[in-house]
């Protein structure tokens, strides 16, 4: 018996039952088995939470077919896990040491108690400081590659540590972690001056970038009761926001937000807040969000957009006006809706009529990505207020019109059988235009210049009966 981990108390209720391997809540009528305690209280998917249970009592999850992930590989994948677990022990290790690394974490605003939870350390400014320590043979040195933390020169001599050299260098480095805190890959931020000021490790068998999300496995750690997440662009502005009590914080790794990321993030919670700059970089970093988040929209979620004043980033703004400010920002976010109205206004004159075209010809296509539904209907509603016309117009000229084109020539069909000669030259294919007359009556024929001898046939036969 112990106090409930899902709900504050101060006398214990929640028990567990070995012999039925099951736990429950007396106070607030929490139940499961290990699994749903994974589950719920680590926020694990079911074959997570199976992974994870596995590798406690040493057993290997037997699979079929294989979905090419680093999981179908364990023996293969495995090393790569402990070379990267031991580099960044090795990284947070020298972070202390380095007067020049501890000062800039701090100049940071970066607490001992954040970067310890983040597992923040230091790359030191050598090429060959993971080769030295970890790349003793060559089996050793094949990790270190596969993981993305070495580089092979493109010509060198046969001297071994000449081929290779360290890929991090003077940088404090954030490792990257999955939903069960295996490191999977590091980012690294230049110290003091130098380019490129964020550096990834690559595409790699454990890591995949349009996948992960920085900070999801500090969020899961975090217990609170997860209503949203807040997508941030830098690993910097993760761990001061989490350091600040925005502990819900997660951010993409050098890429715009993803169809993947945003199922994941589905998968926790119903609101995600998408927070960037407001110069022009931001804003365009915001249009390519919401055009990879609309397939995604639907009724029941909601995807919102924060644009931070000029000359600040979440580091910076949170360290200001603290998490209660901050938060203030959040609650005044653009819904998606909105978002989508005011950046289509900002490309067409809503004055006049050619305007508002072009603004529904901008929106057709992007609407066209949301699933059928009620929110696509909302949004079609709010997206015919500024064009002035009917949401059930504009759904017609958008979504209908096949059909309606279809009922049109179902509909000249079924004249031409009723007279089927009346519209002889139309048969012909008379597309051009050319001026004859029969007599005193002018006969305006249109017609291409393969059809002129068509129709000087047919000039011809009606001359004879004149």
């Amino acid at each position: 018996r112990a106090c409930c981990p899902f709900h504050n108390e101060n006398t214990p209720s929640f028990w567990v039952s070995p012999q039925k391997q099951f736990y429950h809540c007396f106070g607030c009528g929490a139940h499961g088995t290990a699994l749903g305690f994974l589950m719920e209280y680590d926020k694990l998917s079911f074959p997570e939470a199976i992974e994870e249970l596995a590798s406690r009592l040493g057993l290997e999850v037997p699979r079929e077919g294989g979905g090419g992930g680093p999981q179908d590989h364990p023996g293969t994948t495995q090393p790569l896990y402990d070379m990267n677990l031991r580099v960044a022990k090795h990284y947070a290790g020298v972070l202390p040491a380095d007067n020049r690394a501890r000062e800039y974490a701090k100049k940071r605003g970066l607490t001992r108690e954040t970067v310890e939870k983040f597992m923040i350390g230091f790359a030191p400014n050598s090429w060959n400081e993971l080769l030295k320590r970890f790349g003793a043979t060559d089996a050793d040195r094949k990790v270190l590659l596969d993981c993305g933390l070495i580089i092979e020169r493109e010509r060198t001599d046969n001297r071994t540590l000449d081929r290779f050299y360290d890929r991090f260098r003077d940088r404090l480095m954030f490792p990257i972690r999955d939903s069960r805190g295996r490191v999977l890959a590091f980012g690294g931020r230049i110290v003091d001056q130098g380019e490129p000021k964020y550096l990834n490790s690559p595409e790699t068998m454990l890591f995949h970038k349009g996948r992960e999300l920085y900070g999801l496995y500090e969020v899961r750690q975090s217990r609170s009761s997860l209503k949203r997440l807040l997508v941030v662009e830098g690993y910097m502005d993760v761990a001061r926001l989490h350091q600040a009590g925005v502990n819900y914080a997660v951010a993409t790794l050098g890429t715009a937000t993803t169809p993947e990321h945003l199922r994941r993030i589905f998968k926790l919670v119903s609101e995600v807040v998408f927070c960037f700059d407001g110069d022009r970089a931001g804003r365009a970093a915001a249009w390519r969000a919401l055009g990879n988040a609309l397939p995604e929209a639907r009724e029941g979620r909601q995807i919102r957009f924060l644009f931070l004043p000029e000359g600040h980033d979440p580091h910076s703004l949170v360290g200001e006006e603290g998490r209660e400010g901050f938060e203030k920002r959040l609650d005044g976010a653009l819904p998606l809706s909105e978002y989508l109205v005011s950046a289509l206004a900002e490309q067409a004159d809503l004055s006049h009529a050619d305007g508002r075209a072009q603004f529904a010809e901008l929106a057709r296509p992007l609407v066209s990505k949301v699933a059928p539904g009620i929110y696509r209907d909302l949004l079609i509603d709010r997206l015919a207020e500024p064009i002035k016309l009917s949401s059930a117009r504009l759904t017609q000229l958008w979504f209908n019109e096949a059909g309606s084109q279809g009922e049109h020539a179902r509909g000249e069909a079924a004249r031409r059988r009723k007279h089927p000669f009346a519209d002889r030259h139309d048969q012909a294919g008379l597309l051009g235009e050319r001026d004859e007359f029969v007599g005193r009556d002018a006969v305006h024929l249109r017609m291409l210049p393969a059809q002129q001898g068509f129709v000087a046939n047919e000039l011809d036969v009606a001359r004879s009966r004149l």
